[in-house]
């Protein structure tokens, strides 16, 4: 049974990726067998957008990939657990053999905005994220614009990213419980 639903989604995944890249876009790159859940969603919009899939990649439901006119490289071997969302607009690559846990987010981007001003009007400041080779990332981080983490590296549970990560380094948000009496 575990054969079928594999087949499956790799034909159905073959088929629904050809279509994006004969129909929707032609500056979408991929290897031919790809294991996205039926749930994944790609969207791309804008005519300098790029997407690579530089080898099989793996993601379960409700992962989402959302090009605005960046560049997206993802490299082999990569996994995304459920709910992982990338929302690319400058340059964001993941390297080979990086695995992120459930609801792991990243933004290249953020907001700009002003007294009296409309968010959804204003833009965007800009800045690549970069991810080598061989990270984990946790459940529930996030990921900010201007980011390069390097090889080898564990990213723990809950952790916002933003800035340089040296290569082989276990990062993680120090979190405590306080618990006072109610008085």
């Amino acid at each position: 049974m575990i054969y079928l639903t594999i087949l499956f989604r790799v034909v159905y995944n073959f088929i629904r990726l050809n279509f994006i890249k004969l129909f929707r876009y032609n500056k979408f790159i991929f290897t031919p067998i790809q294991l996205l859940s039926v749930n994944t969603k790609i969207d791309i919009r804008g005519g300098s957008s790029k997407f690579h899939l530089l080898g099989r990649i793996n993601a379960r439901r409700d992962v989402t990939f959302a090009i605005r006119n960046g560049s997206l490289v993802i490299g082999r071997n990569v996994f995304f657990n459920s709910g992982c969302s990338i929302t690319c607009h400058e340059d964001i690559k993941i390297g080979d053999n990086c695995l992120f846990g459930p609801n792991v987010l990243f933004y290249d981007h953020d907001h700009i905005y002003g007294q009296g001003k409309l968010v959804n009007t204003e833009g965007y400041t800009k800045a690549p994220i970069e991810l080598g080779q061989n990270i984990f990332i946790g459940a529930n981080s996030i990921i900010l614009k201007g980011t390069t983490i390097g090889d080898n590296c564990v990213i723990g549970a809950g952790t916002i990213l933003k800035g340089n990560i040296p290569p082989n380094s276990l990062v993680y948000q120090k979190k405590e419980i306080i618990i006072n009496p109610i008085v």
